[in-house]
């Protein structure tokens, strides 16, 4: 069997040590590198190339989903199981959107963690059970569309159609205009677009607002 060489991003240093030690007690599995935030992940990983990554999602600075969508950017190979606390829909479909081909909760058993990393480095996207059945429902609901774009973001590009500008959004949903900012910039990569009219298009599949000022 190959030795599968695996990568942990967590801030709290005993699950990350917790998670070192399982991984390097399984035989067919190394234990590469260990960082404890997404700035330091997304310099390392470019660098010391794991077959695996055990990513967290709420860390210092950047969040993990950031920094495998960064990653996916610029051609990693490295594939990317999450595995967080958070099992809300929005988190779970961001977090796929931006590249990760697992998600798995912070509950989860060590002999199904190995499991799991085994699946994936075999090709599968191995979840939690919960998680699997979230995304299952999503495809079942009447109606329902595919969108890679999470609640708030779906909020801003509504706001963005309306012709709001940055900081109107700000006042709206009460938060940093600088927030806005970095959610405009997701939306922008998560569309594959370079500005609100583009992205507005290829959301709502229409004309952008007849409000729209330039950004």
């Amino acid at each position: 069997m190959d030795n599968i060489r695996v990568s942990i991003v967590e801030d709290i240093i005993e699950i990350r040590e917790g998670m070192r030690f399982i991984v390097n007690q399984t035989p067919d599995l190394t234990c590469l590198s260990t960082y404890g935030s997404a700035e330091e992940a997304l310099t390392g990983l470019m660098h010391d190339v794991p077959d695996l990554c055990i990513m967290d999602i709420a860390l210092p600075g950047s969040t993990g989903i950031d920094c495998i969508r960064k990653l996916k950017a610029a051609d990693s190979p490295i594939q990317f199981v999450v595995f967080t606390i958070y099992e809300n829909s929005d988190q779970v479909f961001e977090a796929l959107a931006a590249g990760a081909s697992g998600y798995l909760l912070k509950d989860t058993p060590p002999d199904r963690i190995i499991t799991a990393l085994r699946d994936l480095y075999a090709g599968g996207s191995p979840m939690s059970a919960s998680i699997a059945r979230k995304v299952v429902s999503s495809f079942q609901r009447p109606g329902a569309a595919a969108t890679p774009l999470s609640t708030r973001e779906q909020e801003i590009l509504t706001l963005l159609a309306k012709g709001f500008l940055y900081k109107e959004i700000a006042q709206q949903l009460g938060i940093a205009t600088g927030t806005v900012r970095q959610h405009i910039h997701h939306i922008y990569d998560k569309l594959h677009v370079q500005n609100r009219t583009e992205a507005i298009n290829k959301f709502f599949g229409g004309p952008g607002s007849s409000g729209a000022q330039g950004l």
